[in-house]
């Protein structure tokens, strides 16, 4: 079955272009020009992945792919004029999994939604994995902690399945970002530093050295998956 892709962006004629240029390789795309009409859409029917622009009439895209966010974890490419970092660090905080600067290339734009697509297909690799009292499905990308539901992004569940898959291994925050986001993906890493903040905040980790029990560390490297000593 062809991937749906949801476009969001005011600019009509850049979405009727994408449109014709996605469809050329296959995709079936909707296309929406303000954040209102995107959130009906997104409700009623179902994306594999979704374009969005930052800034749009009636609901800015922060709010709309937060919103997108709470109800579903499709990988959120977002579009914006900005350069800045801390834009583009804000977008990723409220659920975003990539972003692509204006102006940018249709090809550039391409490359982006198949390298998200491909990361949400499913992988081979062992079902589940208990450490203590948490447990990750990888086959159905679901994490439980002490029995209860950890709702993780896209990107965060990756990050975490990278680690999660050799613990005690140092992952640096590179190859975190080529795990994660794909060996085409041009980043600053702060990026993964964010979603790591996500991922503690959600497994119960804190920031302080003796308050990580899984995600540790490693000073002038990066990350590690440490579980607790007496897990099996």
């Amino acid at each position: 079955m062809n991937k749906k892709i949801l476009i969001v962006d005011d600019d009509e004629e850049l979405v009727d272009f994408l449109q014709q240029y996605l469809e050329k390789d296959g995709y079936q795309v909707s296309g929406a020009y303000e954040g209102v009409e995107a959130l009906e859409l997104f409700r009623k029917r179902e994306f594999d992945l979704v374009v969005l622009d930052l800034m749009l009439p009636s609901i800015p895209g922060f709010k709309v792919c937060k919103k997108m966010r709470r109800d579903s974890e499709v990988p959120i490419i977002m579009l914006t004029a900005k350069a800045a970092e801390d834009d583009k660090i804000k977008g990723l905080e409220v659920g975003a999994d990539d972003y692509v600067t204006k102006p940018f290339s249709p090809g550039e734009l391409l490359a982006r939604i198949r390298a998200n697509l491909r990361r949400t297909d499913d992988e081979e690799g062992p079902e589940e994995v208990s450490y203590g009292d948490l447990v990750i499905n990888f086959s159905r990308q679901e994490v439980f902690r002490g029995g209860e539901p950890v709702e993780l992004t896209a990107t965060e569940f990756k990050i975490l399945k990278a680690m999660a898959k050799e613990p005690g291994r140092v992952f640096s925050r590179v190859q975190l970002i080529h795990s994660a986001l794909g060996y085409g993906y041009d980043s600053f890493e702060r990026t993964i530093d964010v979603h790591v903040k996500h991922l503690r905040d959600k497994l119960g980790d804190g920031e302080k050295e003796e308050d990580q029990k899984y995600i540790e560390t490693v000073y002038g490297t990066g990350y590690k998956f440490e579980p607790p000593q007496n897990s099996p």
